[in-house]
């Protein structure tokens, strides 16, 4: 079987932020290949009745997750600055990475944007905020920008989203291992390295 999970993030997800951070490094130890799958968790709040996040709409709940952020960011080694604005808009940065699934840039692209987000409180929806993330790695800004808000891609991205709702997906960061088994949430990104390299040696 094979040695690939697949990584469903949202890049206006707070818990998302940890595990774009973390997983590379922890896939590669393990030695199992990511499969980036970036998506919009509004299509799917919509589909299970919420017009906004969770954290917004329960306080305590929002309350409980930006101080819980700020601990393991703390305990990860990972600058963390809460952002003035939640959640903020990921199309922009999802249509952009849609391109890279399959770049060696990709990983690149989304910590930088997480970073921008969650540690250095700028709009991820800003275009010129991505502008400057793309041409500080080195790529063509102006060739990724155009093909991102291309309509086959703006299409590509809703296939996506709709996918996740279909797969069940509820939130982010989600994992499915090759072999079907779904796993929810930054501190469940071990057991699903781990599930994948344990299933994929049966």
């Amino acid at each position: 079987m094979s040695k690939t999970l697949e990584f469903w993030f949202e890049f206006a997800s707070s818990y998302s932020y940890l595990s774009v951070m973390r997983v590379e490094p922890l896939a590669r130890e393990a030695g199992v290949e990511v499969a980036w799958r970036p998506f919009l968790l509004g299509p799917v709040f919509l589909s299970l009745g919420w017009n906004d996040s969770p954290f917004n709409i329960y306080p305590p709940k929002g309350r409980y997750m930006w101080r819980d952020l700020a601990r393991l960011a703390e305990g990860y080694g990972l600058p963390f600055q809460m952002p003035s604005r939640f959640p903020r808009s990921g199309l922009l940065a999802a249509r952009v990475a849609l391109l890279g699934t399959h770049e060696a840039w990709m990983g690149d692209f989304a910590r930088a944007v997480m970073r921008a987000n969650f540690a250095e409180d700028l709009d991820i929806a800003e275009p010129k905020v991505i502008r400057a993330i793309l041409d500080g790695l080195g790529l063509p800004a102006d060739v990724l920008l155009e093909a991102a808000g291309s309509e086959d891609n703006k299409r590509a991205l809703k296939r996506q989203t709709a996918k996740a709702g279909e797969l069940g997906l509820f939130g982010a960061p989600s994992f499915i291992t090759a072999d079907g088994e779904l796993f929810w949430g930054n501190d469940r990104l071990e057991d699903a390295l781990a599930w994948t390299v344990k299933h994929a040696e049966n």
